[in-house]
Formats: C-alpha cells, sequence, structure tokens
C-alpha cells in the first residue's frame, strides 16, 4: 500500500498535480488541512480514497477537524495540529494521541516535515507544497509504504 500525506496547500494546487503524477499510483491520500477550498479538486483528482481535515484557514467549510481511521496495522489519527500547539512543539500533540490509543498522529500547520518515531508514537508532519517554511524552503511530502507483511516505511520527499 502506498500512501501519499500532504498538507497545507492553501489553494495553490499545481505542487500537489506534479506530486501525484510523480508518485501514481497511489492507494491513498491524506491531506492534514488548509486545502483553502480546494478538497473538491483534490477529490476530482485522486485515483484513491482520500482523507482530508480542516486547517485552521478552511473557513465555510464541512470538513471534519479530525478523523481516526486504520492503514494497515496502524490506527491513525488525523488533525492539522493548531488546536495542540504544534508551532511550539509536538509534546501537547502526542500525548492526546497516545491518550486516543492511536499507532499515528499525522499533522500539518508547522509547514516543516517530521517523522519522529517513538516506541509508543509516531508523529508524522509532511510539511506543506506551497509554502515550505524548514531549511532550504523546498515543498514536501512524506510518503508511507506497507507491505504484505505490514513492514512500514516513511520518508519525506521534496519537489
Amino acid at each position: 500500500m502506498k500512501v501519499l500525506i500532504v498538507s497545507d496547500t492553501h489553494r495553490r494546487m499545481e505542487n500537489f498535480f506534479k506530486v501525484t503524477d510523480i508518485e501514481a499510483p497511489l492507494d491513498l491520500i491524506i491531506h492534514c488541512g488548509d486545502a483553502e477550498g480546494s478538497e473538491d479538486m483534490i477529490y476530482a483528482d485522486a485515483q484513491c480514497h482520500v482523507e482530508i481535515i480542516l486547517g485552521n484557514n478552511d473557513f465555510f467549510s464541512d470538513l471534519p477537524r479530525e478523523r481516526e481511521f486504520s492503514i494497515g496495522r496502524y490506527k491513525v489519527w488525523l488533525t492539522h495540529g493548531h488546536n495542540y500547539f504544534v508551532s511550539t512543539g509536538g509534546q501537547v500533540l502526542k500525548e492526546e494521541a497516545k491518550s486516543k490509543g492511536v499507532d499515528i498522529v499525522i499533522y500539518g500547520h508547522t509547514h516543516r516535515p517530521v517523522i519522529d518515531m517513538e516506541e509508543d508514537i509516531i508523529a508524522l508532519n509532511p510539511g506543506s507544497l506551497t509554502f515550505p517554511r524548514q531549511e532550504g524552503k523546498r515543498p514536501s511530502y512524506i510518503i508511507m509504504e506497507v507491505d504484505e507483511n505490514n513492514n512500514t516505511k516513511f520518508e519525506i520527499r521534496y519537489l
């Protein structure tokens, strides 16, 4: 299973379309919020299931604020992260994820990519495809691959 994780596209979809072309075929697309009304374009472009949630800039949207679902053997919690103080670090978010009993928390908001693998929780932030804030400021996303034995790997990729 191949999963594309993106965030913070802020209605500028050119890089999203580039990434879906580069990474195709995909089994799942996860968007961590701040699509800013472009969710219809995401659904229309996707050749697979899409999970997308509300970000702090998604005004007038009926997207859910958070979602929980499974990927293989993992229980996943998807949130934009702004309600859990992710701009000041991931500790509050990871504590909330542990209290929910999930294995993976996927979030956005900071525009900085992160793969944080602790013993009891995995925290993933794909950064931003539109307005990256990390050193080098390259648009980023995460690919999650789960093989037939449920072995999983995560990789931050850049345009």
